[in-house]
């Protein structure tokens, strides 16, 4: 693993603290979107196979979302090259999220498709800017625990996270990053490099990956939709699958198939945790780019 880049960032130049152009560090940030979306087969998400448990989503709708979102992401990291973490910036990062959000919107015809990923890799781009390496988690959840203006202004009571945040008690997005991105950190990366290094596809250490959060994740997708009896459901089902060996084993894939079918036939999307894939694909790329991109 390598060692954290922990320098300040270079303000009067506007570049990152990893040498990374804001611009490099948008694209790689697309380019996790892009290859969570694609990544097949994923329990009850949009794959290739079309929408799994998602009625009013297409892989064409998340990968123009994905591609919408490039500018959205690099300005994020702009922003924290150039200004001191502190009010200001988060007050900034907050109008590109929710400009970003709004543009979302309007590429996918009103379907939230990112929302979460948003807020997760914006946070991050802005961290790999500031800071880099896994210093970048640290710099986010500080951004993340500052006050935003806007969210007095136009808050985000109405929203399945919020709602569900209220009714279970569960931390969702907002928990995740203030703490500094726990799963995205301590469990998404380590099972996708230590799939890797047993010689696992790439695909199959994401799928790994992919399984590790949603065995674990309080995820606030599938509490909204199927409360804590289905939450439990996948997170046991997921469980079983790496208990068996992962995806890439013979009992392992029966029991993916058994997970996705389970998602399918009962409406379930662990949609909080395809954004932790997305954010540990991302950071693993932003801390080794020569290899990954």
């Amino acid at each position: 693993m390598p060692a954290p880049f922990i320098c300040g960032p270079d303000t009067r130049a506007g570049t990152s603290a990893t040498g990374l152009p804001p611009a490099v560090i948008g694209e790689l940030a697309g380019r996790a979107l892009r290859a969570e979306a694609l990544l097949t087969p994923k329990p009850g998400l949009v794959d290739r196979r079309g929408g799994g448990a998602h009625d009013d989503m297409t892989l064409s709708t998340l990968l123009r979302s994905a591609e919408a979102l490039v500018p959205v992401l690099t300005r994020c990291a702009q922003a924290a090259a150039e200004l001191p973490l502190g009010p200001e910036l988060r007050s900034e990062v907050g109008e590109i999220g929710r400009a970003g959000e709004r543009r979302m919107l309007r590429v996918t015809g009103g379907v939230n498709t990112h929302r979460g990923a948003l807020w997760a890799l914006g946070l991050l781009a802005a961290g790999v800017a500031a800071r880099g390496g896994f210093a970048a988690a640290e710099f986010a959840a500080r951004l993340a625990a500052l006050d935003d203006p806007g969210l007095h202004r136009f808050g985000t009571r109405g929203s399945h996270g919020a709602r569900v945040r209220l009714r279970y008690g569960a931390g969702g997005a907002l928990a995740e990053a203030r703490n500094g991105f726990p799963h995205v950190v301590h469990v998404a990366l380590p099972a996708l490099r230590t799939a890797r290094r047993a010689g696992m596809s790439e695909d199959t250490a994401r799928i790994d990956a992919l399984l590790a959060s949603m065995a674990v994740l309080e995820d606030t997708c599938l509490l909204h939709r199927a409360g804590p009896d289905g939450l439990r459901a996948v997170q046991r089902a997921s469980a079983a699958v790496l208990r068996a060996g992962g995806a890439g084993s013979g009992r392992g894939g029966e029991l993916l198939r058994n997970a996705d079918r389970l998602c399918r036939t009962r409406g379930l999307s662990a949609g909080g945790s395809g954004d932790v894939l997305a954010a540990a694909l991302f950071l693993d790329s932003a801390t080794t780019p020569r290899r990954r991109h």
